[in-house]
């Protein structure tokens, strides 16, 4: 387990959601950590993966052939729910809303990108505060640090994978520099952390 930045993330508590962002390698990574949760996770998981337009049916289908969980496509005014992985469309950006529902949004891009990684977690530091987990796997921007700090000034949990181990560090790195993180992982340390989360909540 890699270092703990924060003394006080272990203490019971409720988690509602989980959001990841990624980029460059992040295909493989989100394999890694979604394909070693159970198909009783309780909390929903909402990703932003940086795609090219129109590939956004692949990436559900190969990440559906490598976990037990559900994997689908963002629906607008969809409510989240348990055990249930929804991917960002590209081309519109994805938010939470506070009633739980997924909307969208076709505002500028944030760092290169739309779905950018940093509006959904920031909409989600709004909508859940301490109740969120935000994770920053391998990518090749500093898409997801300002959301991650978001996160983490509402007092949700910040996951971050070791830059060491990311195929692309420049996203964890710029996480951490900007953000830091409660948590640094590799990503086969992240999907059984998040059960030690939601058990011992």
């Amino acid at each position: 387990m890699r270092p703990k930045f924060a003394a006080n993330i272990m203490e019971s508590r409720r988690y509602d959601v989980v959001v990841i962002g990624c980029s460059t390698g992040g295909l493989e990574a989100l394999r890694i950590v979604l394909g070693a949760l159970p198909a009783t996770f309780p909390l929903p998981i909402l990703v932003v993966c940086h795609t090219a337009l129109g590939a956004e049916g692949l990436l559900v289908e190969l990440l559906g052939r490598s976990c037990v969980l559900t994997v689908r496509e963002a629906v607008e005014k969809q409510s989240i729910a348990p055990g249930v992985v929804v991917l960002a469309s590209p081309g519109y950006h994805l938010l939470l809303e506070k009633d739980l529902t997924l909307s969208f949004s076709a505002d500028l891009k944030v760092c290169g990108a739309r779905p950018a990684i940093d509006v959904l977690f920031e909409s989600a530091a709004d909508a859940v505060g301490e109740r969120l987990i935000g994770i920053v796997l391998t990518g090749a921007n500093n898409d997801g640090s300002r959301g991650l700090l978001a996160i983490r000034q509402t007092g949700g949990v910040g996951i971050v994978q070791d830059p060491v181990t990311a195929v692309a560090p420049e996203m964890p790195q710029a996480a951490l520099d900007i953000a830091g993180a409660d948590y640094v992982f590799l990503l086969s340390e992240i999907a059984p952390f998040l059960m030690r989360l939601v058990e011992e909540g």
